[in-house]
């Protein structure tokens, strides 16, 4: 088997059609030429978010003036005119709903010459930036944009946030903003610092529809100093089982250990919907371990985890599936602990599973199977485990899962017949389970072995054997009779 070195990879974020921004406008001037309904909505975004705002309205100007009244007075300036080039120096944006298209392109023109990024409302093809579809529980803003394709599409599925974000939320915003000085004034190590807010949301998600107390304050701050007073400087480790391809099936607890990572080890059997879930900061290392191909020494990856560790850093050894199933998930923990570095399991969907909900089938029959066993097709020296219990794979009453067995079901098929399988067992072979590019065969395990070549060469291959997977082998009859026929 060949070897390779970790790797980082530079890629963390599948393509963006626009780049979302947080634009800062307090004190800052802003300009917006033209009326109508557009018009007054984005003039009361810029208002809102403190802009020294310039209206040029020509006669509509009067329909302005509510947003010009008390505190917002001295900074709304309303003109019953036509904008001008020189209307725009000193902009921090530029906005106008205008129809004529010589004054567009004009608009346009005259604001990229003054440096101010633009947007025309309605008007995509012209816009430098677009306004998302908001959900206000300032100082916690969430924007929703379709890239100006479906502006309704994008207020429907804000319509749907709005409905999972109880208002509170808004008061647990400014408490985090209220109470940040307190905790960098700590001078804390970033692994403090993250832990502190970690407690913080979880608190405020437990109980978003309330306000945050002093008393909240004084039990976090505690809990930090607890946590000062315990760190020596070491990181942590936490084994995540990605599932077997699915985003979807990723678990909440995985998703937190992802979104709190600062490095991520993953295997090539991780897709990359999964990864999109990981904090866009953390860094990101493929550490491959793939039958038959190349492949990352084991020694490798574990000296890798304790040393990141050591440097303080929140690690996170993603597998495919479930860690603690054929992912050498007891040689990295044996690492941690012989290191002394805190080392938890965050379990996944497994392969099996993802492979028997895609095949629409109970791996456990009650008509057909008393006992689930899997088992590996590929030992340390990658060939077939000659310590297997043939008398237990021969068992009619068992469903067994075969991990890794692309190479070795030809030699696994023999030995098992000789133990008494019976040679029209149902088996199938999954390829890359519940993922886009799924394939399945259905056949006997006298027939299947050399079936496999049908698959793609790329992807891991499971093979599930027993009666309880007669019916996919009956619908693939079935099926085959059809096509004769």
């Amino acid at each position: 088997m060949s070897e390779r070195r970790p790797e980082a990879t530079a890629r963390r974020i599948e393509p963006l059609a626009t780049l979302p921004l947080f634009h800062k406008l307090d004190g800052r001037k802003a300009v917006l030429a033209g009326h109508g309904e557009g018009a007054l909505w984005k003039a009361e975004l810029l208002a809102a978010a403190g802009a020294e705002l310039h209206v040029f309205a020509g006669p509509e100007a009067a329909s302005f003036a509510p947003l010009a009244t008390g505190e917002a007075a001295a900074r709304i300036h309303l003109h019953a005119r036509r904008w001008s080039a020189e209307d725009l120096a000193g902009a921090a944006l530029a906005v106008a709903d205008l129809d004529d298209a010589g004054e567009i392109q004009a608009f346009v023109a005259a604001a990229r010459r003054a440096g101010a990024p633009v947007n025309i409302v309605d008007k995509p093809e012209f816009c430098d930036f677009a306004f998302g579809a908001l959900v206000n529980r300032s100082p916690l803003v969430v924007a929703v944009s379709t890239d100006g394709a479906a502006p309704v599409f994008g207020q429907a599925i804000r319509t749907k946030i709005e409905a999972l974000l109880p208002a509170g939320l808004k008061g647990w915003a400014q408490a985090a903003s209220d109470w940040r000085p307190a905790v960098q004034a700590r001078e804390l190590p970033f692994a403090l610092r993250r832990a502190f807010w970690e407690l913080f949301a979880g608190k405020a998600m437990a109980e978003p529809e309330r306000e945050p107390t002093r008393q909240d304050a004084a039990e976090l701050f505690a809990k930090l100093a607890d946590l000062e007073a315990m760190h020596d400087g070491r990181g942590r480790v936490t084994l995540v089982g990605a599932g077997p391809g699915d985003p979807e099936l990723l678990t909440l607890k995985a998703i937190r250990a992802l979104q709190s990572a600062d490095i991520i080890l993953y295997d090539d059997l991780v897709s990359p919907g999964v990864l999109e879930f990981a904090r866009r900061e953390a860094k990101r290392m493929l550490v491959g371990k793939t039958g038959y191909g190349p492949s990352v020494k084991q020694g490798e990856i574990n000296a890798l985890i304790v040393s990141l560790a050591l440097q303080g850093k929140n690690v996170v050894r993603l597998k495919g599936g479930d860690p603690g199933i054929f992912g050498r998930a007891g040689e990295e923990i044996e690492a941690c602990r012989a290191a002394n570095i805190p080392v938890a399991i965050v379990p996944g969907i497994s392969a099996a599973q993802g492979a028997a909900a895609s095949l629409g089938l109970s791996l456990t029959h009650r008509d057909h199977a008393r006992r689930l066993q899997f088992v590996t097709g590929h030992s340390r020296k990658g060939e077939l485990p000659d310590d297997l219990d043939w008398r237990a794979m021969a068992d009619p009453a068992a469903s067994t899962v075969i991990y890794m067995a692309r190479a070795t079901l030809p030699g696994f098929r023999a030995k098992a017949l000789s133990a008494g399988l019976d040679p029209l067992t149902p088996a199938v072979a999954v390829l890359s389970a519940t993922r886009p590019d799924e394939m399945r065969i259905a056949a006997t395990i006298a027939t299947l072995p050399e079936r496999l070549a049908e698959l793609s060469a790329a992807g891991p291959v499971l093979v599930l054997l027993g009666h309880a997977f007669g019916a996919v082998l009956a619908v693939a009859g079935e099926a085959a009779d059809r096509r004769s026929a």
